[in-house]
């Protein structure tokens, strides 16, 4: 097998990114890509086409193509295993599988075709060797990073002592400029509390023959105190004026030696916040997004506790101009579930034509809806069928000797596709990483939480059923529940789609797209 090069491609034809793997000229590679748009039919079931010099391996994503160029003479098996790690690969950088997300990680997925394809042949690894060999760190690096803070650390303390040298210098020149005043100094002003609440000025005591000495004495000490900062309780604390000041040395020290090339490694706090990226602003001038949300409480011994499907419409529009429109949708008409329309919508048109429009049609629909818009429609289910669960987890810990033997399945109905699914299982308190025997997927141990994480990137018609088997120290198999599962799918339970978009002022109605996403928000086994 010699791949050319891999490319992930739009299906209008803009080649993303592209990795070439032979030496070959880039004329002849642009070629190649820009011919691979002509040569894909509508309704094709295989994923491979043939010229008379290459073979193009591809893979649909969404709108995007993954796509290799290969030679006819490598092996067609080897060609769809490359594609399909490759296929999983991409979901695990990228943000967001469109043009937007391809184009913000392009480097790291260039990086992670380059472990997966050496020199036109592909490499033996896997999705998490992929990810351990993107992410290795550097000794190197790291020593040079040490070594270069502790310089700036060094020479931090360095500027510490020079600046309490010269504040104890500035110190002994004061004691021998204001000879006995001293005591009166150490206040910091030019006042005394005489005990009342109130403030009495040393020159008028000096002025008033009470014993602090001549008027005039006190009258230069007054004199030179000026420009000074009076203290008082509501003042800046004591010592503040030195620290900004070693501060603002600090800072100037750090600038001079960003300023010579030496990079400043600084101490920066993580920011708290959602490790999920938003997802990217609608680009189309109507806007709908279908999204369920399921709860599902599963027993270990078989049965259903708790199954509940919460769904919403929403649209959003992005220019006043357009909101004068009704929303025609399509539903699957399944009895058992309740729609319940927002109080501005007309209900009777709702229910005899299935079309989404307000009370009074001259109203339009608001536009620049923060969010995902205005709720237009919301809708909730609730079963006790186990045959319409989305995914049936089943857990069967053995304690065997010192050791605890753990089988976990999952399976998933058929024309019921999930992505990015990863179920959590609880683990007792462990030193080390549990023992895999067999897995189908990926797996991470998460030590703090001591909690084992299953992850599938997507369960399709190929592995509509999979299975985990691992070791553990003996241990009470009530620890290893309830096991919790996350996961988002493209079908709903209600199927409602959006037929048209009607406009209501006349002319060609405007371009709209919808998004419908299912999503796991708690879904367990206990």
């Amino acid at each position: 097998m010699v791949v050319l090069a891999a490319s992930i491609i739009s299906k209008s034809g803009k080649a993303l990114i592209s990795r070439q793997f032979v030496e070959m000229s880039r004329i002849r590679i642009e070629g190649y890509l820009a011919a691979f748009p002509k040569l894909v039919g509508t309704g094709k079931q295989h994923t491979y086409v043939e010229t008379e010099n290459v073979r193009y391996v591809y893979q649909p994503i969404e709108s995007l193509y993954l796509l290799l160029v290969t030679n006819k003479q490598s092996n067609i098996l080897e060609d769809l295993e490359t594609v399909r790690l490759l296929s999983k690969l991409v979901p695990e950088y990228s943000f967001s599988l469109d043009e937007e997300g391809v184009c913000r990680t392009a480097f790291e997925l260039i990086f992670a075709f380059d472990e997966v394809i050496s020199l036109g042949h592909k490499e033996n690894v896997t999705v998490a060797q992929v990810k351990q060999y993107c992410e290795m760190e550097s000794h190197e690096e790291k020593l040079h990073k040490l070594v270069l803070q502790s310089k700036i650390n060094e020479t931090k303390d360095v500027m510490k002592r020079k600046a309490s040298e010269i504040d104890k210098s500035k110190i002994e020149r004061n004691r021998g400029e204001k000879g006995g005043f001293m005591s009166l100094q150490s206040m910091g002003s030019g006042r005394m509390d005489t005990g009342f609440g109130s403030d009495t000025n040393l020159s008028s005591l000096g002025g008033s023959g009470s014993g602090f000495g001549p008027s005039t004495d006190v009258d230069s000490f007054s004199t030179k105190s000026k420009g000074r900062p009076v203290a008082s309780a509501t003042g800046p604390p004591k010592g503040l004026g030195m620290q900004l000041g070693k501060t603002q040395r600090t800072n100037q020290f750090l600038q001079s030696l960003k300023a010579e090339g030496e990079v400043i490694v600084e101490d920066v706090r993580p920011s708290i916040g959602p490790s999920k990226p938003p997802a990217p602003p609608p680009t189309d001038p109507v806007t709908l997004t279908i999204e369920e949300k399921i709860n599902v409480t599963l027993k270990r011994d078989g049965g259903i506790s708790n199954f509940n499907v919460q769904g919403t419409l929403s649209l959003q529009i992005l220019n006043q101009e357009d909101g004068l429109i009704q929303v025609q949708i399509e539903t699957s008409g399944n009895p058992a579930i309740h729609f319940n329309t927002h109080p501005n919508i007309n209900k009777e048109l709702f229910s005899n034509e299935n079309i989404l429009g307000l009370k009074e049609p001259s109203r339009p629909f608001p536009a620049n809806q923060s969010g995902d818009g205005v709720s237009l429609l919301r809708w909730r289910m609730q079963s006790a069928d186990e045959s319409i669960l989305p995914l049936t987890i089943n857990c069967w810990p053995s304690v065997s000797g010192n050791e605890t033997y753990v089988n976990i399945e999952y399976e998933t109905p058929a024309q019921t596709d999930l992505q990015n699914v990863v179920i959590f299982v609880p683990l007792p308190a462990l030193r080390d990483a549990p023992r895999i025997q067999q897995i189908d997927g990926e797996w991470r141990y998460d030590s703090r939480n001591s909690v084992l994480e299953w992850s599938v990137v997507l369960i399709d018609n190929s592995n509509r059923s999979g299975s985990l088997e691992f070791v553990v120290p003996a241990a009470d198999p009530d620890v290893f529940f309830p096991i919790s599962a996350r996961f988002t799918a493209s079908r709903t339970f209600s199927d409602l789609k959006v037929a048209n978009i009607l406009p209501l002022k006349g002319g060609s109605p405007p371009k709209f797209s919808q998004r419908t996403l299912l999503a796991s928000e708690n879904y367990q086994v206990v």
